[in-house]
């Protein structure tokens, strides 16, 4: 009876080095983790802070053993914000450096061009840096998203400005991709339900440096309230261009655009813009005491004060490693989905507002709030609403 003991235990172990040997990325100590981030185009700011937060995380759980002893290795590629260059990052990744997963690849439309070469090799895309609807809809086993929807925030925040600004007339400048859709489509239907339609709509080109002429089209149209789907010098831009002509408007921008680099780039011709966001701005004169013990560490091993990418990709980096955690000593990818639908994360120290996944919900919450530049800081004015 031992004996027959002994040799069920000795098949079942053999089953399960086997199942390992099988899955991608995942060796006796190492879980190897992909991302792709621009550090060398229009969002390298975001991606440089980014794969900052996310090289913290990754260097606090090795010094503490790893993940059920695994160490993580993280692997990052550049895209350059060019949805071309994201596709062949993604198969650098997936086919040749073998990775388990791929967590925080930034940008609406390198996610979009990338995920079909994921998804042919089981690889899920975990927690990317956009707010659009497709890194959750429709739903797939490999997708799984943090942050609220671009068409969401709008969705709820326009007809909320439109009401509390008594706005007559919306307009929106919006970058010409997946993107700058996704913040249109919500203002379209937010102004739908404040019982207005968008009085101009002007687009442009991704990688645009010049605004003049979008500007000219809102101030002709009298425009009280912009919508900008914009991100980091296009939001610049098209303030700053505004000003300059005596136009003032309400400034209301998506998640996109909030960022420190905004006020520290354009100076105090952006004091007023209204932004949507989860994750607050880590000031640290303003920070609590656990958030001002992680700004320190961040700054000690960087040389730089943290942002809200930074807080991004520490947070989701975090959640991998919760989900990882969860999934037990046999990662595979089955086992980590199963784990992470059954996942419900608390309020965390940036602010972030509760997240909890299921097989049919692949975005943790939909919720989002409001700041406002003020004195060349984001401040926090609204509670979350969805």
């Amino acid at each position: 009876m031992k004996m027959k003991s002994t040799l069920v235990l000795a098949v079942l172990a053999l089953g399960a080095t086997l199942a390992l040997a099988q899955q991608q990325g995942v060796s006796k100590d190492e879980i190897r983790i992909g991302s792709i981030q621009d550090l060398s185009g229009p969002l390298a700011g975001y991606g440089k802070q980014a794969r900052n937060g996310m090289q913290l995380r990754v260097a606090e759980v090795n010094e503490q053993g790893g993940v059920h002893g695994r160490k993580l290795k993280l692997l990052i590629e550049d895209s350059g914000y060019d949805p071309k260059k994201a596709v062949l990052a993604a198969q650098k990744l997936v086919n040749q450096d073998k990775i388990f997963i791929m967590v925080g690849h930034i940008g609406t439309a390198q996610n979009n061009a990338a995920m079909p070469v994921q998804f042919e090799k089981n690889v899920v895309n975990f927690m990317p840096l956009t707010a659009a609807r497709e890194m959750y809809e429709p739903v797939h086993k490999l997708k799984y998203a943090m942050l609220s929807a671009y068409y969401s925030q709008m969705l709820i925040a326009v007809p909320r400005m439109i009401k509390e600004k008594g706005s007559k007339k919306v307009c929106i400048i919006y970058q010409d991709d997946e993107f700058g859709l996704e913040v249109l489509r919500g203002a379209e239907a937010g102004a739908k339900a404040a019982g207005q339609e968008l009085a101009e709509k002007t687009s442009f080109k991704r990688g645009a440096t010049d605004f003049s002429s979008q500007v000219a089209k809102m101030k002709a149209s009298s425009c009280d309230l912009v919508v900008l789907g914009t991100i980091i010098r296009e939001t610049i831009g098209t303030i700053g261009e505004a000003r300059k002509t005596g136009f003032n408007p309400v400034f209301l921008a998506s998640v996109a655009a909030y960022t420190d680099l905004i006020h520290k780039l354009g100076g105090k011709a952006m004091d007023g813009l209204y932004a949507t966001m989860t994750v607050q701005n880590p000031y640290l004169d303003e920070a609590s005491q656990p958030l001002r013990f992680w700004a320190n560490k961040y700054k000690t091993q960087f040389n730089e004060d943290p942002s809200v990418f930074s807080a991004y990709g520490y947070t989701l980096m975090d959640l991998f490693i919760k989900g990882a955690q969860k999934a037990g000593p046999n990662l595979t990818t089955d086992s980590f989905v199963k784990a992470m639908d059954t996942l419900n994360v608390p309020v965390d120290i940036f602010g972030s507002p509760p997240l909890s996944f299921s097989a049919t919900k692949r975005l943790g919450n939909d919720s989002s709030r409001l700041s406002q530049l003020q004195n060349g800081k984001w401040h926090v004015v609204s509670e979350y609403f969805k």
